[in-house]
């Protein structure tokens, strides 16, 4: 089972986007592919960069199901 979690996307490198908890007392970013998240929130690449999302954390704590807060 997944919980949705809170996140926001900090910034582009390369064609990775840099993604942390969006929360004061947040963690490490981790990467992800920019263009997956783009398509599944139906974004541009560049309309990323401060975005807040949602996402299902899975069992190994990779996320997924990208959707707009």
């Amino acid at each position: 089972m997944s919980e949705r979690v809170n996140v926001k996307v900090l910034l582009l490198f390369g064609d990775q986007a840099e993604v942390v908890a969006d929360a004061p007392d947040a963690g490490d970013p981790v990467r992800y592919p920019a263009a997956e998240i783009a398509s599944a929130v139906g974004a541009e690449l560049s309309e990323l960069p401060n975005m807040r999302l949602s996402a299902a954390a899975g069992a190994d704590d990779r996320l997924s199901g990208w959707q707009r807060r």
